[in-house]
């Protein structure tokens, strides 16, 4: 068994630079076609059906008998491999009250009922009731409070109408945010307790018709989830920053500040129903309204509501599953894999259908290797568990490795759930062209055209919708353009790419397919079963067959160049986009600022008003000086000559280079992307050491670009936004620099 500390031959990627030369030579080729030939969509779809059979949770009898099963899988397919575990705090509930109280009182029954001919009904193993991970145990009554979807453009209406939270249990719908950023806002803004609900607009009868019969969530059904608070660090609550092995110093829990103060529960829409009738108040806004045959009104409820959540708040083990195959020539050059295990309940799709793919890869590569090819570089792939309460076995590893990971990681490739439909892809952008190059390789089973075809179609079709933002409509323009590489979305969080690029500074990226597949209804609830995925998100296992088809050819592709696969042009071109939307995010900050102070100095808010109706004026937003980004303009204007320069010699010389010089090159390029983090971190979160990409604080899973600037403009920071503008700087200049050395190599100085 070849556990990491042993491991001085294998490594997970190169931060910065991605190996592969501009197309496969032809024994790649047709390696590939035999890698292709090996993928068997029925075999996948009954590894699903195995390993979505009983309730896969932290802690589960299930969770762990499938990491034993995975492990041994991947012996069987010939990868040296073996389980390592961490100890992380998982709270589990003891029990749990959520009633109306009152001359009518009701209590929400917190369960999931099964179906017939569902593995819902079928399972042995009970699931977890209502329940979302982290929350803060209380018992509390208060009125209840509607506050739409609980994010922060909501409070400032809320604001407008001249309602407070503070004191009250707030109740918001699923959709527009990251779950975690309701209630941590309600608490923020006073409330003592949250509910989350999935309102059938967002997800159910007024989408289609709801599971069995169709796709959607039936009345009953709900999203169970963390609200951790991620934006300031992933993985365990009590060891930020280092593994959480059995000997790792805690933090007490008290001392965590991911984990929130409130009680929170998630309900269905049934439920709901019943506690959003009791409402008082405004009649709230149109696009606060949600399908549920009711008159949505703000609040406060007529009635009191009882909340109690208590959890029991023990340490449980994790099985992160590790395999490898050693390279042959460049052994500590890691290429990294990964796609979590665990779900919420049954899992089908979150996240089974990417792990299934992951080990058909890894099937093919083994058959591979038995045939006699043997990968350069060292391969590892890792079945991650703790991904769903805050990314857990990816973060744990990847601290106690993380000395190891910066010397020899190449590239991190994640995946998660999969679905019939698009090709989906975010990641570093200097490896734009190599992803370009492997879509354009893999054909779409529905159209036969190439997936990087029907992607650029669909990014250009999306670009017309009515309220597309500016940066889509660009992407559009560059997706439409053939001699161009389309754009890859930029990585926030949400899954368990997090730690390699926003903490380590391993370039990652992160794949997937969507778009046509039905999997919203079921997200994190009992009903997203083996059943359910079958028939309406991949029938056939199609799509994963895909995924395995693309991601394997990366695979291959890294494990045997020789050399870097980045293209340093897409990246400052990118840099320059987003210093675009900085400034322009700064002159608009500033004409709202003036706008809005000519509206409370006239007293317009209070004019404007129904007099019948609550109302209130806006907290007064502060003068928006003139900020200096001068540091961060010469930054990307240096990187644009030095991305020019790189490409360019590149192509006219990296062919012809000897293997000295290559491996001069390999060096110079391997951990280029290391170079975009900075120990510093971001403000409040230092967790974040990557300057150029992370969550934002209010987004949640969605990305932040120039976070240390971009949010401190938006939260009206104006120190910290021209301090970020010379730490942004000074980290793209290091970028550069590292360009400026490798293109002397190139020009053999």
């Amino acid at each position: 068994m070849l556990r990491i500390a042993a491991l001085a031959s294998a490594c997970v990627l190169c931060a910065g630079v991605v190996l592969a030369s501009s197309q496969p030579v032809p024994d790649q080729t047709a390696r590939e076609k035999s890698f292709d030939a090996m993928i068997q969509p029925s075999e996948m779809g009954a590894w699903l059906k195995l390993l979505a059979a009983e309730p896969n949770h932290v802690g589960s009898p299930h969770d762990k008998a499938n990491a034993e099963w995975v492990l041994a899988q991947f012996k069987s397919f010939g990868w040296d491999a073996h389980i390592e575990t961490f100890q992380v705090l998982y709270p589990t509930p003891i029990s749990e009250t959520l009633e109306l109280m009152g001359a009518k009182p009701y209590k929400a029954t917190l369960q999931e009922p099964p179906i017939p001919g569902d593995t819902s009904a079928t399972a042995k193993q009970p699931p977890l009731p209502a329940y979302v991970e982290y929350q803060g145990d209380g018992d509390v009554k208060a009125p209840l409070v509607y506050v739409n979807y609980g994010m922060q453009d909501d409070y400032k209406a809320l604001e407008r109408m001249g309602v407070s939270v503070k004191g009250k249990i707030v109740i918001a719908r699923y959709g527009k945010g990251w779950r975690g950023l309701k209630p941590k806002l309600a608490q923020d803004h006073g409330a003592i307790g949250c509910l989350i609900y999935s309102d059938p607009a967002d997800d159910g009868y007024a989408e289609d018709i709801v599971y069995p019969t169709g796709a959607e969530r039936p009345p009953h059904g709900f999203q169970r989830g963390s609200v951790f608070d991620m934006p300031l660090y992933p993985g365990d609550p009590l060891t930020p920053g280092v593994g959480a092995t059995a000997d790792a110093k805690r933090l007490t829990r008290a001392q965590a500040a991911v984990i929130l103060k409130i009680p929170v529960l998630p309900i269905s829409y049934a439920d709901a129903q019943v506690f959003l009738q009791t409402m008082t108040g405004n009649v709230v806004p149109g696009n606060w309204r949600g399908a549920l045959p009711i008159t949505y009104r703000v609040g406060p409820s007529n009635a009191a509501i009882h909340l109690a959540v208590k959890s029991d708040w023990s340490m449980k083990t994790l099985y992160d599953v590790i395999a490898t195959l050693r390279g042959v020539t460049y052994p500590d050059q890691w290429v990294v894999r990964g796609n979590h295990r665990d779900g919420w309940v049954f899992g089908a799709t979150d996240p089974l259908s990417g792990q299934i793919a992951m080990l058909e890869e890894a099937k093919a590569l083994g058959q591979l290797e038995k045939q006699g090819w043997r990968p350069k570089r060292t391969i590892v792939y890792a079945s991650w568990d703790g991904e769903e309460p805050g990314l857990l076995g990816s973060t744990e590893w990847a601290e106690t490795h993380g000395t190891e990971l910066k010397q020899k990681a190449v590239l991190y490739i994640n995946s998660d759930s999969n679905a019939r439909g698009f090709l989906s892809v975010g990641g570093s952008h200097d490896l734009e062209h190599f992803i370009n190059q492997v879509a354009s390789d893999v054909i779409d089973p529905e159209t036969k055209v190439t997936v990087g075809e029907r992607h650029r179609a669909k990014v250009r079709i999306d670009a017309l919708a009515p309220d597309v933002k500016d940066e889509d409509k660009e992407k559009a323009k560059t997706a439409a353009n053939p001699a161009k590489d389309f754009p890859l979305d930029a990585l926030g969080s949400g899954s368990d790419y997090s730690t390699f690029i926003e903490h380590l500074g391993v370039p990652a990226m992160n794949i997937g397919y969507d778009g046509e597949g039905e999997s919203d209804g079921v997200y994190h609830s009992r009903y997203d079963t083996y059943e359910h995925h079958s028939r309406f998100v991949d029938p056939g296992f199609v799509y994963s067959g895909v995924l395995a088809k693309t991601v394997g050819r990366m695979v291959l592709r890294l494990a045997d160049t020789e050399l870097p696969v980045e293209r340093a042009q897409n990246f400052s071109d990118t840099m320059t986009s987003y210093l675009g939307q900085v400034k322009k995010l700064e002159g608009d900050k500033r004409k709202e600022a003036e706008t809005q102070k000519g509206l409370l100095k006239d007293r317009a808010f209070q004019l404007a008003a129904d007099p019948t109706k609550t109302s209130g004026v806006p907290t007064a937003l502060n003068d928006v000086p003139k900020l200096n980004l001068a540091p961060l303009e010469k930054s990307i204007a240096h990187l644009t000559q030095s991305a020019k320069a790189y490409d360019t010699a590149f192509a006219a010389k990296s062919a012809t280079l000897a293997p000295s010089a290559r491996a001069k090159l390999w060096d110079a390029m391997q951990r280029l992307d290391q170079r975009l983090t900075s120990d510093v971190g971001l403000p409040g979160r230092p967790w974040y050491r990557n300057l150029i990409y992370a969550p934002g604080r209010f987004t949640g899973y969605g990305a932040k670009t120039l976070p240390g600037v971009r949010e401190a403009i938006e939260d009206q920071r104006w120190s910290d936004a021209e301090k970020y503008a010379k730490l942004t700087a000074d980290v793209l200049d290091a970028y550069s620099n590292g360009l400026d050395q490798a293109t002397k190599i190139l020009n053999g100085k």
